[in-house]
């Protein structure tokens, strides 16, 4: 058989009907390849069609896949923050290794969604050029998502999974449990005798950065006390952030953001602390591996790559035909490990200060 391909000239179903010696609806149900359009075809003819489609190298066009109803194995990640500058890169190569490894284990490539206009550093979902239909489905990630535009995405029925713990209905995510991890690392200070407890959150209204504080804050209400600050910061007057948290009295300082807990701890030593002799720091987050080399913190270790895994997992049984996932499956909450590192001990008595 002569090429099918005609330089440049991209292949098409009626070229490959034409080469076939078939109608061209015969060429839509094989590349289809729906099981009960299958059985009316006879063997020899669907390998015939089989056999030209490989050497016309022809790919048929997944937006017409998709609104045919047939999937294409192409699973879109869609970050709501940009996901390569260097202070995002750790968070998401981590997630974004689970859902890698994930997707080959199921035999899905993937499709990063950066056409989306960023605006105020978020990107929203939903613009002119939006390809998300492209995809069989999509995982999301992000601090924060609009919930209105996650209700859309509900309301639409395009099958999706959020990687973190969001409020609105309907959404199936994987997410972290921070809420407990940050109230054992309270209870862990607690026992050493830390009763001045200080908290220095991101300032954001994601679930995450809520979950944290909500740790912490319930764990010591139901100790019958309450932080001596709690305060939040964008990581832009640092120098403020410390003399608020100097002046508050705290022996413990959780940090959400592990590059600020560095920050604090360099001023903290400039005005002859030790740490955690004379002040104990947690970070509620590893660090990125490009900061610079500091303590070794005490810290919370969320899962991340297990994330990413486990909501492409997710997403792979909710785009399958055959199961139906029950609602209490829908949304999945892993544990996040600790972390024992130098930087939490008994604080120091009056008398010895």
């Amino acid at each position: 058989m002569t090429n099918p391909q005609n330089g440049s000239q991209r292949v098409t179903q009626r070229r490959i009907a034409e080469l076939a010696g078939v109608s061209q609806s015969t060429v839509s149900l094989v590349l289809n390849g729906k099981a009960d359009a299958l059985s009316r075809i006879p063997a020899e003819t669907r390998e015939r069609v089989l056999r030209v489609i490989k050497e016309a190298e022809y790919v048929a066009d997944p937006a017409a896949r998709r609104l045919a109803g047939v999937g294409n194995r192409l699973i879109g990640v869609f970050t709501y923050e940009p996901a390569f500058p260097s202070a995002s890169l750790d968070f998401y190569a981590a997630l974004l290794t689970g859902i890698e490894s994930e997707a080959e284990q199921l035999g899905y490539d993937l499709l990063l969604f950066t056409s989306a206009p960023v605006s105020g550093g978020r990107r929203s979902l939903f613009h002119e050029s939006n390809r998300l239909r492209l995809a069989d489905g999509c995982l999301l990630l992000g601090q924060e998502m609009d919930g209105s535009e996650l209700e859309r995405l509900v309301e639409s029925g395009f099958p999706f999974v959020a990687i973190g713990r969001r409020d609105a209905a309907g959404v199936p995510y994987v997410a972290a449990d921070y809420v407990t991890g940050t109230a054992e690392l309270v209870a862990r200070s607690w026992e050493l005798g830390h009763r001045r407890v200080a908290l220095l959150h991101l300032d954001s209204t994601g679930e995450s950065v809520l979950d944290r504080r909500a740790g912490l804050v319930d764990e010591l209400a139901r100790r019958g006390t309450e932080p001596v600050l709690l305060r939040a910061s964008d990581g832009h007057d640092l120098d403020a952030d410390w003399a608020a948290l100097r002046d508050s009295g705290a022996t413990v300082l959780f940090v959400e953001a592990p590059a600020h807990a560095l920050a604090i701890s360099r001023l903290a030593e400039a005005e002859g602390l030790q740490i955690p002799r004379d002040l104990s720091i947690i970070a509620l987050a590893d660090p990125s591996r490009g900061t610079e080399i500091g303590p070794d913190f005490t810290r919370l270790s969320p899962p991340r790559t297990q994330l990413g895994s486990e909501a492409l997992a997710l997403l792979g049984r909710i785009l399958d035909p055959r199961t139906e996932v029950p609602a209490d499956e829908l949304r999945i909450t892993l544990p996040c490990a600790i972390t024992d590192g130098a930087t939490l001990a008994a604080p120091r008595t009056e008398t010895t200060r």
